[in-house]
């Protein structure tokens, strides 16, 4: 007969397994309507454009991300995990939504089990112990399921707050179990590997070593030097993992031009912005509305238009310092979430996103924390069911923000709606109208946009592309000029200028910036064939020829360009070069018959009769109607029979 402590265990490991099958269930069902949500924002540049996870060997070019992939730069793990997404599905984006779904049910799941075992050490066991698992289970509810983490989580780039989140859990929980009676003594490498692991996710693991120490200091060692003392070898192994960090800062230091100073921000604007910012937070994390996926990048230049949220901040800091001498356990919880958002939210500045909610995707575990423990020792009867409840609604809310991100037309208009004075949000939406026809609108975005930043070089370039659909080229031709005046060194832009000069009779200008854009993408595919089309054009064939050499290197399977070649070549006098190039044109698509009449007309002209009479009869059973075919046909033919 089982004893009564055995059955004690038992009930409690089954009572954690419905937690934990709750949990998991409770966040795919808040989050399954993401998951044919399409790539957002920097989405497209850490992923669609991302060319380093279109592989998985070798394995540093893999953890190697380049610095324009927005995200993934200076994150190896991040981009590993792209790159499996990518090895699994392509650019489907539900492989890459199911893994954010699941890192962020991992990651509650890791924060359930860190309260669960936090409350019952004894430091904490008299006020929490006996709540422990129902209280645990309902932060980790709260926070898994809160509106405020629908970015972190929809928007698949920022997988990169996931992983950080996971691993600083992952380190904080193992160091838990390491603490307790008869603990596996592996407990403690679990620890340092997932803070050498977590440091290559995210920067704010940077953070961690310094927060167990607290912890240790707090809730099991009593002192610094006790906790120094006892675990030193530990620590040490734990501040060896910020080499990772500064490797990678090294390599990475500004992330392509987003972090630093030297970028049009100052510190001093920078640490203004983030008073209204975290103040903001705070709002945000109590009350999730509105919820806002870019606010652009507007910093604060006058104190006094933040006077009173620098004044609460600072009151919150002071709060923490006093509480980590008076209420060391609350004061833990409270700079450990400051520790959190240091990095991003205070004075070094991220010019391409000033606020952004996917920052708060750990510190608002603290801010929960701190809530529902107050609830419980101040209404124990109610705080639970409170906490639950509260987990259930934001449960519903986060279901229904996430019908936003359905389509680019849909977030982007929310965002508009919601921070109208926002111009990368104009222009994003204004492409999102572009993309659906809905040209009118587009334009009205893109001047929107334009209205609010006078130098948008996108605005100008995408309200360019708007004129070239309605066919106005002489009026696109100003944009364009003018978004390469904004940006010399747009290749994009030239090449479009040059593709609207073109077709207003100003060859030699558009040769001109066709040349320019070359010059800054030579290895551009689109921009070297129109670039040689138009100097076929001119009558500048050997120029033209060398580009169709480079495109043969760069596109050897496109047929139409090898046709295309072919016939320069004829026209040069090289036709059994012509001959090779359109040959190889029609093994790669012998159904096209424009490229097959090509062909026998230099078959015609290198006097190989018989040959061209066998690719003219192809183009003439697959379109009878042809009188140019047909012609050159009989007449090949005849040539054949002569000859014999």
């Amino acid at each position: 007969m089982a004893s009564k402590s055995e059955s004690t265990v038992k009930t409690t490991r089954g009572t954690t397994w419905l937690v934990v099958l709750g949990l998991i269930a409770a966040v795919v069902l808040a989050y399954a309507n993401t998951l044919s949500a399409p790539f957002v924002f920097d989405d497209q540049r850490g992923i669609v454009e991302n060319e380093s996870i279109r592989k998985l060997w070798p394995l540093h070019e893999v953890l190697i991300a380049p610095p324009q992939a927005t995200g993934a730069a200076g994150r190896p793990v991040v981009n590993l995990s792209l790159a499996l997404n990518y090895a699994i599905g392509g650019l489907d984006v539900r492989s890459y939504h199911a893994l954010n779904i699941t890192l962020h049910a991992c990651a509650a799941l890791v924060l359930f089990g860190l309260l669960r075992r936090s409350f019952l050490l004894p430091a904490l066991r008299g006020k929490f112990g006996a709540v422990a698992m129902p209280l645990s289970a309902g932060i980790a509810a709260l926070w898994a399921l809160h509106p405020l983490l629908t970015e972190s989580v929809s928007c698949v780039i920022q997988r990169t707050e996931i992983l950080g989140g996971l691993f600083y859990l992952l380190v904080l929980y193992a160091f838990v179990r390491s603490m307790e009676a008869q603990a596996w003594g592996g407990w403690r490498w679990v620890t340092v590997a997932a803070c050498f692991v977590g440091m290559a996710a995210k920067e704010i693991v940077a953070t961690a070593p310094v927060i167990v120490l607290l912890f240790d200091r707090t809730l099991v060692a009593g002192t610094f030097a006790a906790a120094w003392q006892l675990r030193r070898r530990f620590y040490l192994m734990l501040a060896a993992s910020w080499l990772v960090l500064v490797g990678l800062m090294l390599t990475h230091g500004n992330r392509g031009g987003s972090v630093g100073f030297g970028y049009g921000v100052s510190a001093w604007e920078y640490a203004l912005t983030q008073c209204k910012a975290l103040v903001l937070y705070l709002k945000l994390s109590l009350w999730p509305y509105p919820l806002v996926m870019d606010y652009g990048t507007a910093v604060v230049t006058d104190w006094r238009e933040v006077w009173w949220q620098g004044v609460v901040v600072l009151a919150l800091v002071g709060a923490t310092f006093w509480a980590l001498v008076k209420r060391p356990a609350a004061g833990l919880v409270a700079f450990t979430a400051f520790a959190i958002l240091a990095p991003s939210s205070s004075f070094l500045p991220l010019v391409t996103q000033t606020i952004a909610e996917h920052r708060m995707y750990l510190p608002l575990a603290g801010v929960l924390i701190l809530l529902s423990c107050w609830l419980r020792q101040h209404w124990p009867r109610w705080a639970i069911p409170a906490i639950l409840g509260g987990a259930l609604i934001a449960g519903g809310a986060t279901h229904v923000r996430n019908q936003d991100y359905r389509s680019g037309l849909a977030i982007w208009g929310d965002t508009v709606e919601k921070q109208p004075d926002n111009p990368r949000a104009r222009l994003n939406y204004g492409t999102a109208l572009s993309d659906v026809n809905r040209v009118d609108e587009a334009m009205a975005q893109f001047e929107a946009a334009l209205s609010l930043k006078s130098d948008y070089t996108d605005a100008e370039y995408n309200m360019a592309n708007m004129l070239v659909k309605r066919g106005d080229f002489e009026n696109a031709a100003k944009r364009y000029g003018r978004a390469v005046e904004l940006s010399p060194e747009h290749a994009q832009a030239h090449y479009a200028l040059g593709y609207c000069l073109l077709r207003t009779g100003d060859t030699e200008g558009a040769l001109a910036h066709y040349a320019r854009a070359e010059s800054l993408q030579p290895k551009d595919p689109v921009i070297l064939r129109s670039h040689a089309s138009a100097l076929t054009f001119t009558g500048r064939l050997t120029e033209a020829e060398e580009r169709y050499r480079k495109l043969i290197e760069l596109t050897p399977t496109d047929a139409p360009m090898r046709s295309e070649y072919g016939v320069l070549l004829a026209r040069l006098g090289h036709g059994e070069a012509a001959r090779e190039q359109l040959a190889a044109a029609v093994r790669l698509e012998p159904g096209n018959v424009s490229i097959r009449y090509a062909l026998g007309l230099v078959l015609m002209d290198t006097e190989r009769w018989a040959e061209a009479a066998e690719q003219l009869r192809a183009v003439v059973r697959a379109r009878p109607g042809w009188a140019e075919a047909r012609a050159a046909l009989e007449e090949a033919e005849l040539r054949r029979d002569l000859r014999r």
